[in-house]
C-alpha cells in the first residue's frame, strides 16, 4: 500500500506540475495578443528562454533556498519513493518561473533581452525561494511569530502572495525604472493609444491560464490525499466572479473581460482551501474590478506603462487575495476558519515590502550596470526584428 501511495502522489504532483507549465503557453500568449504586431515574437522567445534560465537556476540553487536540499546526489537516492521529491521540484519551479513571466509582460516592448534574464536567474534563484521559504517552509521562525502574536500562521494555499503579489510587486518597480514606451505619453499631455494586436491570442492566453490554474491551485495540495473539491469549485466562483465585474466595470471591453477571469484566480489562490464558494465568488468579483479600476489609474492618471497591467493584476489582486483569505475564510463568513485576518495582514505586507525593496535593488542594479532598455531606434523598429531579426509574419525574405 505505501508504495501505490507513493506512485500516486508522484503521479498526482508530475499531472499538477505539467498543467501549470501549460500555464506558460497562456502567458505567453496572453503576452503576444496584447503587445503590437512588431514584439509578438518577443513575447513568445521571453516566455521559454525565461522558463528555461529559471529550471537551471531553481534545480541548482533556489529549490535548496527555499527547502534546505538539493539534488546534488546518485540517481539511486533521486528515484527513492518514486522519484516524488524531484516531481515536487518540477511542480514549485512551475511556480516559481511564474515571476519572470509575471514580470515579462509589465516591461514588455522595450525591454533588453539579457538583463532580463539576468533579473530572473536573481529572482528565481533567491528572491523568490527566500520568501518562499519563511511562507512554506517554516524558515527563521516567522511563521512560528506570527501565530505567537495573532493566534494562526500566514495563510497562502496556493500562492496569492507568494507567487503573484511577489510578481507583481517585483514587476512595479522594473516598469519605473524602464520608463514608458516611447511617445505613449506626449508632451502636450495627450497620450498614444496602442491596443491589443490580437484579441484571439489574448483570449487563447487566458483561457490557457484558466485550465492550468485548477492544476495550480488543487495540486497544491501536494498529495492525493489531501486534494480537495472545495479548492476547485471556489476556484471556478472566483474565475467567474471575476469576469462579471470586469464586464460591468470595463464597459465590455474584450480586454479586461478575458483578464478578469485572471484577477479572481490570483485572488482565490490563498484562501481557496478555506472560503466558502460564495465567499469565493465575492473575493474574485472584487479583484475583477479592482484590476479594471487600477488599471485605467496607472496608464491614464499616473502614467505608468505596465503593458498587461501585471502591477493590478498580480500585485494588487494578489495582495487583495492575501488579505480575503484572512476575512472569507472566517467561520462567521461561512469558510472552515483556522485563519487570522492579523496573521494575513503581516504576511501579506511582508511579502509585498520584499517584493518592493528586491524589485528596485535588482532592476535598479541592472540599469547602473548594464542598463534596462532597447536604444530609441531599436523600440522603435520592435523588439523581434532589434532582437530576433525577424518578425511574427515576415512578408518577404531580409538579408540581415
Amino acid at each position: 500500500m505505501e508504495a501505490l501511495k507513493q506512485g500516486t502522489d508522484a503521479l498526482f504532483i508530475l499531472l499538477g506540475g505539467i498543467m501549470v507549465l501549460a500555464m506558460h503557453a497562456g502567458f505567453a500568449f496572453l503576452e503576444l495578443g496584447t503587445v503590437r504586431k512588431k514584439n509578438q515574437v518577443n513575447a513568445l522567445v521571453k516566455i521559454l528562454v525565461d522558463f528555461s534560465v529559471s529550471t537551471v537556476v531553481y534545480f541548482a540553487v533556489g529549490y535548496g533556498v527555499a527547502y534546505g536540499t538539493h539534488f546534488f546526489v546518485g540517481a539511486e537516492e533521486l528515484a527513492a519513493k518514486n522519484s516524488y521529491e524531484l516531481v515536487r521540484f518540477f511542480f514549485l519551479l512551475t511556480f516559481a518561473a511564474a515571476i519572470p513571466a509575471i514580470i515579462s509582460g509589465g516591461i514588455a516592448e522595450r525591454a533588453r533581452f539579457y538583463p532580463q534574464l539576468m533579473a530572473t536567474a536573481i529572482i528565481v534563484g533567491f528572491v523568490y525561494p527566500f520568501f518562499e521559504g519563511i511562507a512554506w517552509n517554516h524558515h527563521f521562525g516567522v511563521q512560528a511569530w506570527i501565530q505567537s502574536v495573532t493566534g494562526a500562521e500566514f495563510h497562502d494555499f496556493a500562492g496569492s502572495i507568494v507567487v503573484h503579489a511577489l510578481g507583481g510587486w517585483l514587476a512595479l518597480p522594473a516598469v519605473i525604472l524602464l520608463g514608458a514606451r516611447s511617445n505613449r505619453y506626449r508632451k502636450d499631455g495627450a497620450m498614444s493609444a496602442h491596443p491589443p494586436s490580437s484579441i484571439p491570442f489574448l483570449a487563447l492566453g487566458a483561457w490557457i491560464l484558466i485550465v492550468g490554474w485548477f492544476g495550480f491551485n488543487v495540486m497544491s495540495a501536494q498529495t492525493l490525499d489531501k486534494i480537495s473539491g472545495l479548492v476547485a469549485v471556489n476556484s471556478l466562483m472566483a474565475m467567474v466572479g471575476g469576469t462579471l465585474t470586469a464586464l460591468a466595470f470595463g464597459k465590455n471591453d474584450p480586454g479586461f473581460v478575458h483578464n478578469g477571469p485572471l484577477a479572481g484566480l490570483v485572488a482565490v489562490c490563498a484562501g481557496s482551501d478555506v472560503m466558502h464558494p460564495l465567499g469565493a465568488l465575492v473575493v474574485g468579483g472584487v479583484a475583477g474590478a479592482v484590476f479594471v479600476v487600477m488599471f485605467t489609474l496607472t496608464q491614464n492618471k499616473w502614467k505608468i506603462d505596465d503593458v498587461l497591467g501585471v502591477w493590478p493584476l498580480h500585485g494588487l489582486c494578489g495582495t487583495w487575495g492575501g488579505l480575503a483569505a484572512g476575512i472569507f475564510g472566517s467561520k462567521a463568513l461561512g469558510g472552515l476558519g483556522g485563519v487570522s485576518f492579523g496573521a494575513q495582514l503581516i504576511g501579506t505586507a511582508m511579502g509585498v515590502t520584499w517584493a518592493a525593496l528586491m524589485g528596485f535593488a535588482v532592476y535598479g542594479a541592472l540599469k547602473l550596470a548594464f542598463g534596462l532598455r532597447l536604444s530609441q531606434e531599436e523600440e522603435f523598429e520592435g523588439a523581434d526584428r532589434s532582437i530576433h531579426r525577424i518578425g511574427a509574419t515576415p512578408e518577404h525574405e531580409v538579408n540581415w
